[in-house]
């Protein structure tokens, strides 16, 4: 295993700088932001901003690299998410951060989709899984650990800042320097609702609702738990134990949704995820490590629900479309991320930080009955026609060369040798210089 992942040892370092550098970004905006007096609902657009970046990084960046190459490609979005990140210093209010908010996250989608390439072309059949498992463990370390960092210094200054930007910039570096070849193009996937709809409409549906929910509490978790008396410690593992605790239940939640209706996990999911929303919802005067167990439990269930999903509706995919189906659900998941930090933001504004866990709430009450109905109008999946569940990153920090990243042999042969049922355009690619 070693031997396999030595050569990928330079892109494991560019994607863990990336995610680092994220986790800082994304947490030091709304804790600076709520110390500045910000108001819930401009803080929610900047969740806002960032998805519509990330989802306009996603359709546009496998053109971009086509144009100039992976290296200029992955450098420029580096260095423009780094200078991003110190004009939102600079620039101390909303109406600035916000645009700069969605540069950000297009220049991280487009990063993050580069490094995801070059890992599936230095990937084998044979070590494609553990090269996937090593980058999903890489990313989630590097997450935490740059949300987590906010702990040592003081928020109200200019250093976490000038940290993320220095890390953006630490980015590009293995990969500028490293010999490794350049790889194919990128996944490009074209947003068919109709056809993603026809395959399967509970995971549409589902999906989109959990980009509501998970954006909205991963973009204003932190004000609510300020907001709810929280030390700058505890917000920060606030923000943190949930994504850990998502990560650690998707065992289970697969060995079940591979044995039981993937319908009736999802259902099963939601309702903790129910319990969740109202234990956060009513614990204003809670102590702090209650809070922090409440916050666990929303984790292990928001965050273990998408590679659910996506497991249903490539159950039901035709050969040749999995990667296609995956990448689509990824944009509708984008879709509900545009929309879930807004209605949460407004909320909080109007009705008090708690309206955060009111707003997931009723995305997950919304995703349950429209289950039950499913799960009481369409018939199983028979067992032969499941595929394995496969453990994902976080949705937010996916991009559709995640999910080429994550098939299996089989399933990449199929996609080559298919149309399948959406547009899979590979532009052709310039040499590198």
């Amino acid at each position: 295993m070693v031997k396999s992942l030595l050569p990928l040892t330079a892109l494991l370092m560019g994607s863990a700088f990336l995610l680092f550098a994220g986790g800082v970004n994304g947490l030091i905006l709304p804790v600076r932001g709520e110390a500045e007096g910000f108001s819930a609902a401009s803080l929610g657009l900047l969740g806002t901003g960032w998805a519509l970046g990330y989802v306009a990084g996603c359709l546009r960046t496998p053109a971009l690299v086509a144009r100039v190459g992976h290296i200029r490609a992955f450098g420029a979005m580096c260095a423009i998410a780094a200078i991003a990140v110190l004009l939102s210093l600079i620039f101390l209010t909303p109406w600035f951060w916000i645009p700069l908010r969605a540069l950000s996250g297009f220049c991280f989608a487009g990063a993050a989709m580069i490094v995801e390439s070059w890992l599936n072309e230095r990937s084998d059949a044979a070590s494609r899984g553990r090269v996937f498992g090593v980058y999903t463990m890489v990313n989630l370390a590097a997450t935490t650990a740059g949300q987590m960092v906010l702990t040592l210094g003081d928020t109200n200054g200019y250093f976490f800042f000038v940290l993320a930007a220095m890390v953006y910039c630490l980015a590009l570096l293995p990969t500028a320097i490293s010999a490794t070849t350049t790889p194919r193009p990128l996944t490009q996937v074209s947003l068919n609702m109709k056809g993603l709809w026809k395959n399967s409409p509970i995971a549409v549906f589902a999906v989109l609702m959990v980009g509501i929910s998970n954006a909205a509490f991963g973009t204003l978790a932190a004000v609510y738990a300020a907001r709810s008396g929280l030390s700058l410690n505890e917000v920060a593992l606030f923000a943190s134990i949930p994504i850990l605790a998502g990560a650690a239940l998707q065992i289970p939640v697969g060995i079940a949704s591979d044995r039981l209706d993937r319908r009736k996990v999802l259902i099963g999911i939601t309702v903790f995820a129910l319990i969740a929303d109202a234990l956060l919802f009513f614990s204003g005067a809670a102590q702090p490590m209650m809070v922090l167990a409440f916050s666990a439990l929303f984790g292990a269930t928001v965050f273990s629900m998408y590679p659910v999903i996506v497991a249903h509706a490539n159950d039901h995919a035709e050969p040749g479309t999995y990667i296609q189906v995956s990448g689509g659900l990824l944009l509708v998941f984008g879709i509900g991320s545009i929309v879930g930090p807004t209605l949460a933001g407004f909320a909080m504004t109007l009705t008090g930080a708690a309206s955060l866990f009111a707003v997931t709430g009723l995305a997950h009450i919304v995703l349950t009955l429209f289950a039950i109905w499913r799960l009481t109008t369409a018939p199983a999946v028979k067992e032969k026609d499941k595929v394995v569940f496969q453990a994902s990153p976080l949705a937010r920090a996916s991009t559709p060369e995640t999910a080429a990243l994550g098939a299996n042999q089989n399933e990449l042969d199929a996609d080559q040798q298919s149309d399948g049922l959406f547009e899979n355009n590979t532009p052709k690619q310039e040499p590198e210089e």
